[in-house]
């Protein structure tokens, strides 16, 4: 833990002294102190209380009752709020806290890294009197996908995924929460700091009737969504061609099929106007965000593809569910939905620019 300015500069200053008076020339020591000066006293340390608070923000509730309201969709939706809990909460296993310098190349000053297991906890540290720039990361022990680097310096401290090929990761195993603040420390005050915590990452899944038509494996991905999260700037990156997720699948307890992604958010309304003003004359109507693809192994070993193209985007802390069908002995995935686009090829084989493990 840290000692406070005041304790620092009496250091200071007590070594200046003895230096002084072991150099100066002069058989009067009286001005001089004693060999073994006494300890000076520690001054009273002034208590700086954070109070951290995870704040959900989410419509997992509303989606799972408007899109499996029927008595059929009662396991389906049982599931799914099963398998999402760990996601779509409140509560925090671990927190990462740093505070970094306002100036220069503001690098981190103090860090911890405490367990938090709890929904709202405060903490006291004790921090030199001056600016900060605090942010903070929940739920990163667990999160095997989503590493947080660069974190020396506030500008580049980022929630990085990580690739496990080529272009494929895993679906997030933990809800993220993120929080900037700045914070002033002042002298000879007790203060008391409110740091709320808001969910970085979001979650999305296909539910898909088979209709009675067989086949050997399917499989189902995710993709469209941002590669990391800088912390400091609360903005999302995307690069060229975005991460592959695999997603989980859920057992349902029916014959219903259910595949779930936890990732990054897609781009906005907003990241799409100037791609999409700059390469296709200001047409919106073919934006697409983000994208489920399925690939169904036939009985005779052939695979069709199907991509669903998803027209709204899928934001931080928002879950959406896309009902679909196997439309024919063909192996193709589709959907009545208007807001969702369907390609599909038959004997498909991976030649694009991902590299996905069937």
């Amino acid at each position: 833990m840290w000692k406070t300015h005041s304790y620092k500069v009496l250091l200071l200053l007590s070594a200046w002294l003895a230096v002084g008076c072991s150099t100066y020339i002069d058989d009067d020591l009286s001005d001089c102190p004693p060999d073994n000066p006494p300890t000076p006293p520690t001054p009273t340390e002034d208590n700086y209380e954070l109070n951290y608070e995870l704040r959900l923000v989410t419509n997992i509730t509303t989606e799972i009752n408007t899109q499996l309201n029927t008595t059929t969709d009662a396991s389906v939706a049982n599931a799914l709020r099963a398998h999402l809990q760990n996601i779509f909460t409140d509560y925090a296993h671990d927190v990462d806290l740093s505070f970094y310098d306002t100036e220069n190349e503001q690098a981190v000053l103090y860090h911890e890294a405490p367990v938090m297991n709890a929904s709202q906890k405060s903490y006291t540290i004790y921090l030199p009197v001056r600016e900060y720039m605090h942010l903070a990361v929940a739920n990163l022990k667990d999160n095997k996908v989503v590493e947080l680097r660069g974190s020396e310096r506030c500008p580049t401290s980022q929630l990085l995924t990580t690739p496990v090929g080529k272009d494929t990761i895993d679906s997030h195993a933990t809800g993220l929460f993120t929080a900037r603040q700045p914070i002033s420390v002042l002298e000879g005050v007790d203060q008391t700091f409110h740091v709320k915590l808001y969910m970085a990452n979001c979650a999305s899944a296909l539910v898909i009737d088979p209709r009675g038509h067989s086949f050997k494996d399917l499989k189902v991905y995710t993709t469209g969504f941002a590669s990391d999260f800088l912390v400091n700037d609360s903005v999302y990156t995307f690069s060229e061609f975005p991460p592959i997720v695999r997603t989980a699948k859920v057992e349902t307890g029916s014959d219903a099929l259910c595949y779930c992604s936890v990732n990054l958010p897609s781009k906005t309304e907003e990241d799409m106007r100037t791609v999409i003003e700059t390469e296709f004359d200001g047409d919106e109507s073919d934006k697409t965000f983000w994208e489920f693809r399925c690939y169904l192994t036939k009985e005779d070993g052939t695979v069709t593809e199907s991509i669903l193209t998803v027209k709204d985007p899928l934001h931080a802390g928002q879950f959406k569910i896309i009902k679909a069908f196997i439309g024919s002995d063909s192996g193709d995935v589709r959907t009545n939905d208007q807001t969702v686009g369907v390609s599909v090829t038959l004997d498909w084989n991976d030649a694009g620019h991902h590299e996905i493990d069937l």
